[in-house]
């Protein structure tokens, strides 16, 4: 997979995060995932209100891999797209250690649907968009 197509941010892992266990608890990877969906619309896009969010979450899944223990201070989430539709888009994701890629702690995926909010339907996806998505397909 070529990593350029991938968008990446590091997060810093909250004492708020952890659980009664001692782990980062599971809610929050989904957390990261939306995160990171958010950061790649600033930056593709410049969207930084909920409301100029132009789809809906239709689906989201985690699979977990490895705990994130406390000591475990930043980890970062990649994302990449892979599938663009008439009306819906996929984005796959992965949660690794900051410092050692090599070290996963989870893969998800999730799926977008493209949504007038005013009108409260669904869409197509514009061309512009369309073309700013493919440096991220894969």
């Amino acid at each position: 997979m070529k990593k350029e197509s991938r968008f990446t941010i590091n997060l810093n892992i909250r004492f708020r995060d952890l659980d009664a266990i001692g782990h980062v608890n599971n809610s929050n990877y989904l957390t990261f995932m939306e995160e990171a969906r958010k950061e790649f619309f600033g930056h593709l896009f410049k969207i930084s209100s909920p409301h100029e969010f132009p789809f809906v979450l239709a689906r989201i899944s985690c699979d977990f891999r490895k705990s994130i223990e406390p000591d475990t201070k930043t980890v970062a989430v990649d994302l990449w797209i892979t599938h663009i539709g008439r009306k819906s888009f996929s984005f796959n994701y992965e949660i690794y250690h900051a410092q050692d890629p090599s070290c996963i702690f989870a893969n998800g995926e999730s799926v977008q649907v493209f949504y007038d909010h005013k009108s409260k339907q669904t869409v197509e996806i514009s061309e512009k968009f369309k073309e700013k998505f493919k440096n991220y397909l894969i």
